[in-house]
């Protein structure tokens, strides 16, 4: 962790690959807003605020709904993403630990791929103080399939660099859970196919991972070459126009209880 409780991963390769990072993540499932104003509960009249909101991906959804949103971020670099293309929304630079909200003054409190960088029960506690009575907690991913082989030798290249960066992949941020004053988590399956040309979609999406986006430049040069040389070897995205990267997103909540 760095001093102020970041992560060195997330403050150093955010800060540096917030470009990429938008340009080159992929978007949610349609469904995800079905997942929000069914399982979240949010619509117009809701207050929500969206811990890790990064350059806005998730945001968007969340305004389908009508809900008033604060997007709160450690990073600057990357909110300024966010206010540039994402327009009314309104942010604050935070941490998890201490968002800027008053107590039991949102409806719901929305992290998208982004809890496992904060999962503690300090950050739950925070999470319950400033949700209302019965409020809820959405946790959501978009988690590679590494049932297709060419996703999975991916995988394989890129956890090479991982170091002690919290993924969601290792599951560590479940150990919260239970957590006193919420209810059991639920989940919900969704699917998404990230579409578009090799570079974007998969050597973009590997630069705008955290750990390697602050790599060293020879370092990241060279996991780079060996990213295009997986893709090179891989029959179906060879010289194709066109990639499908698989996603499974999954989407949890549980309700505030006293």
């Amino acid at each position: 962790m760095t001093t102020a409780g970041v992560h060195r991963a997330a403050a150093t390769g955010f800060a540096d690959g917030a470009d990429v990072y938008a340009a080159s993540r992929p978007a949610y499932p349609g469904e995800a807003v079905d997942w929000l104003r069914d399982r979240i509960g949010i619509g117009p009249d809701s207050r929500v605020v969206e811990v890790g909101a990064g350059t806005g991906l998730f945001t968007r959804l969340i305004l389908e709904t009508g809900a008033k949103i604060l997007g709160t971020d450690p990073v600057v670099e990357m909110l300024a993403h966010l206010v540039a293309t994402v327009p009314g929304v309104a942010t604050a630079v935070a941490t998890a630990e201490d968002l800027p909200i008053a107590a039991e003054s949102v409806d719901a409190v929305i992290c998208a791929t982004a809890f496992h960088w904060f999962a503690t029960p300090q950050v739950l506690a925070e999470f319950r103080r400033v949700l209302r009575p019965g409020g809820t907690l959405g946790l959501i991913w978009n988690v590679r399939d590494n049932e297709v082989p060419w996703v999975r030798r991916l995988s394989e290249i890129t956890d090479r660099y991982q170091d002690d960066a919290p993924r969601q992949k290792s599951q560590a941020w479940r150990h919260v859970f239970p957590a006193p004053g919420f209810t059991p988590l639920h989940e919900t399956a969704m699917r998404y196919d990230h579409v578009g040309t090799p570079e974007e979609v998969i050597v973009g999406r590997t630069l705008s991972t955290s750990f390697i986006a602050a790599l060293p430049d020879d370092r990241r040069a060279a996991l780079v070459e060996e990213v295009r040389a997986m893709i090179a070897a891989t029959p179906e995205l060879a010289g194709k126009p066109k990639a499908h990267f698989p996603y499974v997103t999954p989407g949890y909540d549980c309700r505030r209880i006293d």
